[in-house]
This record gives C-alpha cells, sequence and structure tokens, in this order.
C-alpha cells in the first residue's frame, strides 16, 4: 500500500496586504510548499504574470508564478483561468509524479467572475490517477452551475473507475458541494477544518476530495507565519492509494 499525499492552496497571487502595505510573498510561499512536503500540490489564484505588480515589487520572480514555486524535481502544470487588464491568473498542480496528460476547461459562470477546471493523469507508483484542480465562483447560485458542470466533466473525461481527486477552494461556506459530489462517489474527510479567512479561520473553503482512496489523514498548518502569506491556510490530505 502506497501513501499520496495532496495539497491544496489558494495563494491569493502571491501578494498581501491593502495599499501602501501590499507587500510580495511569493518567496514565502515557495519555502512554504517545499515544507508542505506534498506528492501533489493544488494551487488557484496562481499568476502567470502581471506586469504593474512587477514594476511595483523590486523582487518579482522572472519565471511565472507556478514554476517558480515548484520545489525542484516536480512537474508543473499551469492554465489560465482569468485574463485581466495587466496580466492572467489561474489554476496551477505541483506533481512528484510523472505527468501522463491535461487539460482544462471554462466554468465561467458570468462576465464578473473567469474560472477554470485544471484536469491532470499522474502515474503515481505506476497506478494512473485523475487530479481536478478547481476554483468555483463566490456566487451560490454560479456554484450551483458549476459543481453540475464538473460533475458532468468528469462523466466526460473522467468515468466511474480511475482513483480521482478532485482538489481546491470551493467557496462554499454550507454543505452544499458536499452533499453534491458525494452523489458521484466523492468525499472529503469528515471533521470539518477551518481555513479561511488564514488569521482566524471560520470556515472550510478548501477541500480535497476523493474517489477509489482510502483517507488516512488531514492536516491544516496555522500560525502567523501561514496567515502572513495568504488569506487561505493550505490543507493537506493523505491517501491510501492499493496495488
Amino acid at each position: 500500500m502506497n501513501i499520496i499525499r495532496v495539497a491544496t492552496y489558494n495563494i491569493h497571487k502571491g501578494v498581501q496586504g491593502l495599499g501602501p502595505l501590499r507587500r510580495l510573498e511569493i518567496h514565502n510561499l515557495a519555502l512554504a510548499v517545499e515544507s508542505l512536503d506534498a506528492d501533489v500540490v493544488c494551487l488557484q489564484e496562481v499568476r502567470q504574470h502581471n506586469r504593474r505588480e512587477a514594476k511595483r515589487f523590486a523582487h518579482w520572480p522572472e519565471q511565472a508564478q507556478a514554476d517558480f514555486l515548484a520545489p525542484q524535481g516536480y512537474e508543473v502544470v499551469y492554465r489560465t483561468n482569468a485574463v485581466t487588464r495587466h496580466g492572467e491568473h489561474g489554476n496551477a498542480l505541483l506533481s512528484r509524479w510523472p505527468v501522463l496528460a491535461h487539460q482544462h476547461e471554462d466554468i465561467s459562470d458570468h462576465s464578473l467572475e473567469q474560472r477554470g477546471l485544471l484536469h491532470v493523469t499522474l502515474d503515481v507508483h505506476g497506478i494512473v490517477v485523475q487530479v481536478v484542480v478547481v476554483h468555483l465562483g463566490l456566487i451560490k447560485a454560479s456554484r450551483v452551475r458549476q459543481v453540475d458542470q464538473l460533475q458532468r466533466f468528469i462523466e466526460r473525461e473522467v468515468g466511474s473507475d480511475a482513483p480521482l481527486l478532485v482538489a481546491g477552494d470551493f467557496n462554499d461556506w454550507g454543505t452544499r458541494v458536499q452533499e453534491a459530489l458525494a452523489r458521484i462517489d466523492l468525499h472529503a474527510w469528515g471533521a470539518s477544518v477551518p481555513t479561511f479567512p488564514s488569521r482566524l479561520p471560520l470556515a472550510q473553503l478548501d477541500y480535497v476530495f476523493a474517489r477509489g482512496l482510502k483517507p488516512v489523514g488531514l492536516t491544516v498548518p496555522r500560525g502567523r507565519i501561514w496567515w502572513r502569506m495568504s488569506d487561505h491556510l493550505p490543507l493537506i490530505a493523505e491517501f491510501a492509494l492499493s496495488d
């Protein structure tokens, strides 16, 4: 029996604070991602580039954020969700295991929020594992439709047999998403573990849902070092992967 360690983390585009107090956190986030020691890291609000921020911060990395955050030896997959005036941002996956394939699907529900799914196929100890990285919308009605689209995407592109992980920021303060995904045999850890807001966590917005994998551990790191880097805390889930 092998263990796969999966982290999901909304990194808030690598910048924290407001106005003149805005500060660049991407260098600290790189150290934080490495410290998670996850086999698979699912990231949301990742910037490919941003011309305004690159001018503002002297130490803005030359690399795209996903590449900058990846520990040595990890494969990187990034796809854009949103194109903005000064750049773009989206979802990323960093993998210790070989990437076999990847694709993106637009799940934007209205013009004010651009959202997407990142689907990556991994070879984990010789077993094919499907991973979908998600960042759902802020409006409740939009999330309902986006979860329906996610379900249709899984039925069409993943099927019902392969081990599957669906991880990300679901922006759901209730249980609607959990109940909807349970209907297609995707389940999160039983106990609620608050991840937002990072300084004083009140709700769990970040999840790793799994199918065909046995949960064996769940961790949310806490403390000042973490709440300074993003408005979300990372969530790390471990699963047993049978041969």
